[in-house]
């Protein structure tokens, strides 16, 4: 496993052709820059074949973070990689169900550990 950045509220890692993103704190209009062009770099550098969002240690979403969940699963999909929502919290899980997430993108709980 390689860490490839490792910041306040951004964690990624490559494992083998697995891209691992750790987000940390509140997603919301004024920290999803930073941490979208982040992601993507690491997406359109290393071409993974899944990119695992893991979303545990998110306390607070806004619409912002709903974009940027969108926004990586078409960049994933633009370069072939499959992305995977990870151990989202009840009150982030409840955000992503009303918005229907999870008609898109698969949400995995404590059942995907041995993929990570």
């Amino acid at each position: 496993m390689i860490t490839l950045l490792k910041q306040r509220l951004t964690e990624i890692e490559l494992d083998g052709y697995i891209l691992k993103v750790k987000i940390h704190g509140d997603i919301d209009h004024h920290t999803v820059k930073g941490v979208r062009e982040q992601i993507d770099s690491a997406i359109l550098s290393h071409r993974p074949r899944f990119v695992i969002l893991n979303l545990s240690c998110v306390e607070f979403m806004d619409s912002s973070g709903l974009g940027l969940i969108l926004g990586r699963y078409t960049c994933a999909s633009d370069v072939g990689a499959k992305l995977v929502l990870y151990k989202p919290t009840m009150r982030i899980k409840r955000i992503l169900e009303l918005a229907g997430i999870e008609r898109i993108i698969d949400i995995k709980g404590d059942d995907y550990d041995e993929m990570l």
